[in-house]
């Protein structure tokens, strides 16, 4: 075998062996937020999302989430598995003060497919109430994933943070205030000479 084509099989090869992880990595479920970075004061929403999932017919998972950050407002479940037909869910337990969601779950009703694909679970809405970094963590003892045959799917979670920054103040408040300011020293002026 000449240098060239040995050179360009053993590249060949090395490209196979790195591609292989990934595409055997299977299905992920994972957070996306928005906007991100949040500002403190304002709202976000964080989007729990499953890609790569074959036959998907129930779940549930719960979520932990810095508290003094965060405060959630309300949860909505997504339309991923409502796709596939009717369905039956909630959207868990809230613990602002612990800060937690506990067992969020959807499943659809009756002998149907699973769905299979990528989209969205759960959107949670929330208050951005402090400054910081919030993690974003699934609870692996309460995380389940099952197909339509009753299997367990095995789903990798990847936790995440969400930075909250400072409010800054818009540049309408800035000319309020020189405004303000204006003013008060027109008027000081006024009293002065009167």
């Amino acid at each position: 075998m000449s240098p060239t084509p040995f050179r360009l099989a053993a590249a060949l090869l090395a490209l196979s062996a790195w591609a292989a992880p990934a595409l055997a990595a299977g299905p992920q479920v994972s957070f996306a937020a928005n906007p991100n970075p949040a500002q403190q004061g304002g709202t976000v929403d964080i989007d729990v999302l499953i890609s790569q999932v074959t036959d998907l017919y129930a779940y549930n998972f719960s979520i932990t989430f810095d508290a003094s950050l965060l405060q959630v407002s309300s949860i909505a479940l997504g339309n991923f598995l409502s796709a596939g037909g009717a369905t039956l869910g909630d959207t868990g337990a809230v613990d602002n003060t612990a800060g937690t969601v506990s067992f969020a779950y959807n499943a659809l009703v009756g002998p149907v497919p699973g769905v299979s694909g990528s989209g969205k679970l759960l959107t949670l809405h929330l208050n951005a109430i402090g400054t910081g970094n919030s993690p974003l963590t699934f609870v692996p003892a309460d995380t389940t994933f099952v197909d339509s045959s009753n299997a367990v799917i095995n789903v990798t979670t990847v936790d995440s943070s969400l930075q909250v920054a400072t409010a800054v103040p818009e540049p309408e408040s800035y000319l309020m205030l020189a405004a303000g300011l204006a003013g008060l020293a027109l008027w000081r002026r006024r009293q002065a000479v009167v």
